[in-house]
């Protein structure tokens, strides 16, 4: 082949510039991809400690967050227990306290059966009554002090009223505040001395016998004036009290004027003498400690209500954020799994050789060894 030109007393021919060029070429081309196989491989260290780094960080949320739901998850057991606890005590209490009470009240009943029975033998007490109570004014005031201290005695001091008035204008002696939807139990502390005490002097004489009928009619008149002021729909309730100072007045009426006291269940207008009225109170009380206990109760079943929607909110969100974790170790799968495949092409760009040029010029293409 003919030298294209000469360097040096050299001939340079057509072929060795073209095999020249394509040397050069090469080299040039061998540079370019050393240069990007050591970029490739400083990005690929960096993302591996930036994998290492983000794995590490979420293995630590995963276990702190795993550590604070067990922390949290025992702290409410540990307080829902507690909870439990108190009112399943606090419910024995009450149920001891109400047995301890009625108890009591059928002791007190006993009591009240075996003074039923001595009531005969007190109608002797009507005399030495007949000195005390001397005029109508202390009468009143004596028959109002004997109430007012036996519900002092055994009712909550909120659960009754004196000197009340009522929507008609009427003053009652004193009202008892029953709970609920029940109404005021009206109680009226008065009765009539005068004819009692004109029967009592008019005793086994003439006028005996109109004594004691004035005696009942004035009883008759003062239980319908009870049920005409103090009975009213809507404000009290349907039954009053009519208080007697005296067992012996008390015992009177039920052993000899049994029309005055069928005249006081047909005006719902009950009798009672301070050993009937103290069973009445122990009752009311009885009903009264029942509602306190319902309504302490209703609170604190709304509150553990409230506290069983919060644990269940709680359990949701809990739900929820395992659902995320979950989604995001997926993701992380994902994107480790491309960070392998892309480590693995990379791998194979070590492996790459440059054939020889002549037979590149033949256009065979150099593959890279396996």
């Amino acid at each position: 082949m003919e030298p294209v030109f000469s360097i040096g007393g050299a001939d340079v021919t057509l072929l060795a510039l073209v095999i020249g060029g394509l040397l050069f070429l090469a080299g040039i081309l061998i540079g370019s991809l050393l240069r990007r196989d050591n970029t490739t491989k400083t990005e690929l260290m960096a993302m591996r400690g930036q994998q290492a780094e983000l794995q590490g960080r979420l293995a630590q949320l995963s276990e702190e967050q795993a550590q604070r739901g067990t922390l949290f998850q025992k702290s409410l057991d540990e307080r829902l227990s507690a909870m439990t606890e108190r009112v399943g005590r606090s419910i024995n209490e009450q149920s001891e306290r109400s047995t301890e009470h009625l108890k009591k009240l059928d002791t007190r009943l006993e009591v009240i059966d075996r003074a039923q029975a001595n009531i005969k033998e007190l109608a002797g007490e009507v005399s030495g009554l007949q000195n005390i109570l001397s005029n109508k004014q202390s009468r009143g005031a004596f028959g109002e002090t004997q109430m007012q201290a036996l519900m002092e005695q055994f009712l909550p001091a909120r659960s009754f009223s004196f000197q009340h008035t009522l929507s008609n204008g009427k003053r009652v002696d004193a009202v008892i505040h029953l709970p609920g939807e029940h109404l005021d139990v009206a109680v009226d502390s008065k009765f009539p001395l005068e004819s009692w005490q004109r029967m009592i002097e008019a005793e086994n004489s003439d006028l005996a016998l109109s004594a004691r009928q004035q005696f009942g009619r004035d009883c008759r008149i003062h239980l319908r004036a009870i049920a005409d002021k103090y009975l009213i729909p809507g404000e009290t309730h349907d039954v009053a009290l009519m208080f007697l100072p005296s067992e012996a007045i008390y015992a009177e009426l039920h052993a000899h004027f049994q029309p005055v006291v069928d005249e006081g269940f047909n005006r719902r207008v009950m009798i009672v003498s301070p050993t009937t009225f103290m069973a009445t109170l122990h009752t009311m009380r009885a009903v009264l400690k029942d509602a306190v206990m319902q309504e302490q109760t209703g609170i604190i079943l709304k509150e553990v209500s409230v506290l069983l929607k919060d644990t269940a909110r709680l359990d949701e969100r809990l739900t929820r954020a395992v659902a995320q974790h979950r989604t995001l170790g997926k993701t992380l799968d994902d994107v480790e799994t491309s960070t392998s495949k892309i480590i693995n092409r990379a791998a194979k760009f070590e492996k790459f050789e440059v054939e020889d040029p002549s037979v590149i010029s033949d256009g065979i293409t150099p593959k890279p060894l396996t």
